[in-house]
């Protein structure tokens, strides 16, 4: 069993950057894929960045390619993603997603485990 908690969402300005956190309980953390997706209201769960088991491997939707970085640090139980250079199409609650296996998994199917979101809000 995992427990997601996301944290570092809030409200930015175009241009601006923010880290979100993502912090894990659970002994058997670091041998878990990790994910980050986003959501809009009436908008479907949209894949963001992931990362396999050991924090290598990261893959990203073309929309963030080139501004979002994840990572996975396994002795803090914990994974980031730094957001720079956000847009307001940026703008979303951020759900932190763990799946059981190597990933990186792109579809949200795959995960097992989901915390309960942050917003970030990007003005223009």
């Amino acid at each position: 069993q995992v427990q997601l908690v996301e944290s570092g969402g809030g409200l930015v300005q175009a241009g601006d950057s923010l880290r979100l956190s993502c912090a894990a309980s659970g002994r058997t953390y670091s041998s878990y894929a990790m994910g980050w997706f986003r959501q809009t209201p009436g908008q479907e769960r949209e894949f963001v960045a992931a990362i396999n088991w050991y924090g290598g491997s990261p893959y990203y939707a073309d929309s963030v390619k080139g501004r979002f970085t994840i990572s996975k640090d396994n002795s803090r139980n914990t994974m980031y993603l730094q957001m720079n250079s956000l847009k307001p199409e940026d703008t979303a609650v951020y759900y932190c997603a763990a799946a059981r296996g190597v990933g990186p998994y792109k579809s949200n199917g795959a995960y097992n485990y989901w915390g309960q979101g942050t917003h970030v809000t990007v003005s223009s």
